[in-house]
């Protein structure tokens, strides 16, 4: 054999031992998703005609696979929609349609959409493009539970306020004052209030942390997500009943056959760790009537992965909103602006409307906090 045709057989020799370049391809996809079922039917199937080809898997509910996909829809420039969705070189697959294959983005589905997909992998490691995820280093993700983490703390925490609920929070902030004014010492109604405030403050403050820890602990954040919406809907409609139906079946309310000892022991208020301790109780009894949008906005925080420190300021600014119409009520007892009495008449006359803007408010949260998990926004 001549060293020419020597030459040519060690270089045909060589080009088939160089191995493919590897290909990687990102899928995110969803437990019950039938969509993302089939999907990973058919690459199992095709992939052993790919022997490079290495195909990332990511639970689309897990805090870590959320930032990923913010940042990977930045980075390919595609808005959000629903599972499946999926990266590989130049194209990016969401919910069937198909952005990056064509001049304009096309939706296909069934068999089409399989053999499309195919066709991007084959042309991806034809063309030997770059791994997806090296497309999102630096990039920053813009996720809904990102973009509006702040607004809805101030908006839930606004929305628990006014909640009927925390009516009896108002009411026994007002027993108390009463108490205090009562006694007769200058500057008790002002320190008794500030120290009931307080007390509410320190308290579910606390209670927070508590459960903010647990979510992300547990990192069962999209369940947790759909239980609380659900809850809270329930919580809305049932509000809104109390607007149309008053007292009949179950009111949002301390029940009554706890008030007069709720009031025996507003009553036996006499210093200001008395008021500090009975906001603390009120604290306790109140929490699982009173922290629906608490709870959804605990579960909006753990879904956007937030920082432990981070996630403490923000439950400082809700709890400090929360509070915010204690305060108000203790000032204006205060420098005479109102009377515990003239205040209790007011939210006697208005309970059922505050019932239905409160039903509202609670049911809009809960269905949108519901739809944006659904849709893969959170």
């Amino acid at each position: 054999m001549s060293k020419k045709a020597v030459a040519i057989v060690l270089l045909l020799s060589s080009l088939v031992a160089m191995p493919a370049v590897a290909q990687t391809l990102v899928f995110f996809h969803e437990i019950g998703c039938s969509h993302c079922a089939h999907t990973d039917l058919f690459l199992e199937s095709i992939q052993p005609n790919y022997p490079d080809l290495e195909i990332l898997h990511f639970e689309i509910s897990e805090g870590d696979a959320q930032d990923k996909l913010s940042r990977m829809l930045s980075a390919y420039d595609v808005e959000l929609g629903s599972v499946p969705i999926l990266f590989i070189g130049d194209v990016a697959i969401v919910g069937g349609t198909f952005y990056g294959f064509y001049d304009e983005p096309y939706k296909v589905s069934g068999r089409q959409a399989d053999m499309l997909l195919e066709q991007a992998i084959q042309r991806a490691i034809d063309e030997e493009s770059e791994s997806p995820l090296a497309r999102i280093e630096g990039v920053e993700g813009g996720g809904l539970s990102d973009s509006l983490t702040i607004p809805a703390v101030i908006v839930a925490a606004a929305i628990d306020s006014v909640n009927p609920c925390t009516f009896a929070v108002l009411v026994l902030l007002l027993g108390t004052l009463i108490v205090a004014q009562k006694k007769g010492k200058k500057g008790l109604v002002l320190k008794a209030g500030l120290a009931f405030t307080v007390a509410i403050y320190i308290s579910y403050y606390l209670m927070g942390i508590g459960v903010f820890t647990a979510i992300q602990a547990a990192g069962v954040q999209r369940p947790f997500i759909i239980v609380v919406s659900s809850l809270a809907i329930l919580l809305g409609i049932w509000n809104m009943k109390d607007f149309f139906a008053y007292g009949k079946w179950f009111s949002i309310e301390v029940p009554k056959r706890w008030r007069p000892a709720v009031k025996r022991l507003t009553s036996s208020v006499v210093s200001i760790p008395g008021a500090f301790f009975v906001g603390v109780l009120d604290s306790l009894f109140l929490l699982p009537c009173s922290s629906g949008p608490y709870i959804a906005i605990l579960a909006l925080l753990s879904s956007a992965d937030t920082p432990p420190a981070s996630g403490l300021l923000y439950l400082a600014l809700y709890n400090f909103i929360f509070v915010l119409p204690l305060l108000l009520i203790t000032f204006a007892v205060h420098f005479g602006y109102t009377t515990t009495a003239r205040a209790e008449r007011w939210r006697s006359a208005r309970l059922g409307k505050l019932h239905l803007a409160s039903g509202i408010l609670m049911f809009l949260l809960g269905a949108g906090m519901l739809t944006a998990v659904l849709l893969g926004w959170l």
